[in-house]
């Protein structure tokens, strides 16, 4: 057996074993952990204000990039049959039939708590992650040091690459572990990781703490019922459970797993996918159709908002007014207020033809100014003023459909 293929089916009896400042950073904040060079490598040019790009996959794998700068396109790489895709803010890590291609945009931002580093290097394709079936991506902060998790849930393998040696243009797998089969998740936290194990039903029950090598940690579980949908903010990484969330960070080198549990007294949906702007705090995710769920990682703390009008996407801005993002299910674009849930605008139906056939899923991308909308269908990348009652301030036209879209350069 390779050194590098761990094989965990005795885990179950285990006891487990130029610069924006951001204001009040929290000693939490793991930005950026062991990166001396400050987002730098060999080739990289630094920039003076972020390269912001939206990265698209259509139907036949082609990979292009919008520069939201100059309004060019370019054409990254070609994956083959795309089923999805998700982004660290650097790599897109294209889902198709073979495993996970990773594609390097070429644009980053690093983030060093009080301030931000800018950078442009050369595109390209870097590799294939092989496996089998749907497999779910988690990132942290950082697109050139730690690492990014893949778990393929039909084989239950769960891959830990070398982040930085992607951002050097190599694929490299520090472990590849198996796991039972399940829809389960490996999430990187420092040089850790937390990975999914099932009960006897197939369903993700607990995270189990695994170490730089892929091994377990001896006491390293963490019950977390039903767990779906992670993701990492400024503060910690982020695993939905279905009596609330887990909350992992390092500090002073020790793993932190804390638990927040939903509000005494509510009863709502479960959080199982999280969205936001990225380096910021808090996270919104849908409490099915009509409610919203805010989750402050900060103050590690829930909000339920009911919402105006039925929801089929949410994420948090997360800036002084608290706006929140919905896309509503006949395509609107609409503002809400994140204390209140008060309507605050809406657009015209830019997504209904989308949502309407199930060409693609429209997908929305946040930022400080803005939030970008793919409508697949239409052909077309919407860019939204969410602050000026949802007036949409450019559109993208589109040479094929954008069935998955990927917010790079943050």
């Amino acid at each position: 057996m390779s050194p590098r293929l761990i094989v965990l089916a005795a885990l179950a009896v285990l006891p487990l074993v130029a610069c924006s400042s951001e204001p009040d950073p929290s000693p939490r904040d793991s930005s950026a952990e062991g990166d001396e060079n400050h987002g730098e490598f060999a080739g990289a040019v630094e920039l003076a204000e972020p390269a912001l790009g939206l990265t698209t996959v259509d139907a036949a794998g082609v990979v292009r990039h919008l520069d939201l700068l100059d309004e060019s396109v370019s054409e990254l790489a070609g994956v083959g049959d795309a089923s999805g895709v998700h982004t660290d803010g650097r790599f897109a890590f294209v889902q198709t039939s073979g495993g996970v291609d990773v594609v390097d945009s070429g644009v980053w931002t690093w983030d060093h708590v009080d301030h931000f580093h800018y950078y442009r290097a050369e595109p390209r394709e870097v590799g294939t992650v092989p496996g089998t079936g749907p497999a779910t991506v988690a990132t942290t902060n950082s697109s050139t040091s730690g690492g990014s998790g893949v778990f393929f849930g039909e084989s239950g393998e769960a891959v830990l690459l070398d982040t930085e040696a992607l951002a050097d243009g190599e694929l490299v797998e520090r472990y590849r572990v198996s796991t039972t089969p399940h829809d389960g998740l490996l999430v990187p936290v420092g040089d850790l990781a937390l990975v999914t194990e099932p009960d006897a039903s197939g369903t993700a029950a607990r995270v189990l703490t695994l170490d730089g090598d892929g091994r377990p940690v001896p006491g390293g579980a963490h019950p977390c019922p039903d767990a779906q949908g992670t993701i990492t903010t400024r503060v910690a990484a982020v695993i939905g459970c279905a009596d609330g969330a887990l909350l992992a960070s390092v500090v002073d080198d020790e793993l932190q797993v804390e638990r927040i549990p939903y509000p005494p007294g509510t009863s709502a949906p479960a959080a199982t996918s999280f969205a936001g702007r990225d380096g910021r705090p808090t996270v919104a995710a849908l409490a099915g159709e009509d409610r919203v769920w805010l989750l402050d990682t900060r103050a590690e703390s829930w909000t339920l908002l009911d919402s105006p009008v039925p929801l089929a996407q949410v994420t948090a801005v997360d800036d002084d007014d608290e706006h929140v993002v919905g896309l509503s299910t006949d395509g609107r674009v609409v503002v809400l207020d994140g204390g209140s849930g008060e309507l605050l605008g809406t657009s015209g139906r830019l997504a209904a033809a989308s949502l309407r056939s199930g060409v693609g899923v429209p997908t929305m991308v946040a930022d400080q100014q803005r939030v970008y909308l793919s409508a697949p269908a239409e052909k077309r990348l919407y860019e939204v003023d969410f602050a000026d009652d949802a007036r949409v301030a450019r559109t993208f036209e589109t040479p094929t459909r954008p069935l998955y879209v990927a917010g790079t350069g943050r």
